[in-house]
């Protein structure tokens, strides 16, 4: 009789570990966020800041470098690009603009 009470006594590990296991799953969900790193595919207009033989070099608005292939444009103009950036950076386009404008305005 005593050894059927000390296993009733026992603390359900099994039942801990598994809602540990979920709550560290909610949470890292919530703070690593993965649709954040996955990249997206974005078109915008670069400028032009270089040619060469594959085509044009341009810089986006968010200050990447892209080689738009069978590109005739000259340096300076502005072409359309399609190019992957982690959805993160395509987050935060807004505010890299609002901190911009900041400086700007008097």
């Amino acid at each position: 009789m005593l050894s059927q009470q000390t296993e009733q006594q026992k603390p359900p590990v099994l039942k801990f570990l598994t809602i540990i296991s979920i709550a560290t799953a909610v949470i890292l969900v919530f703070t690593i966020t993965p649709w954040n790193i996955i990249p997206t595919s974005i078109t915008e207009d670069v400028k032009v800041i270089a040619t060469t033989e594959l085509g044009c070099v341009g810089e986006s608005v968010l200050g990447h470098s892209v080689v738009v292939e069978n590109c005739s444009a000259k340096v300076g103009d502005t072409v359309s690009a399609t190019f992957y950036v982690p959805a993160l950076e395509q987050n935060g386009y807004y505010d890299k603009i609002h901190q911009k404008l900041e400086k700007v305005t008097p």
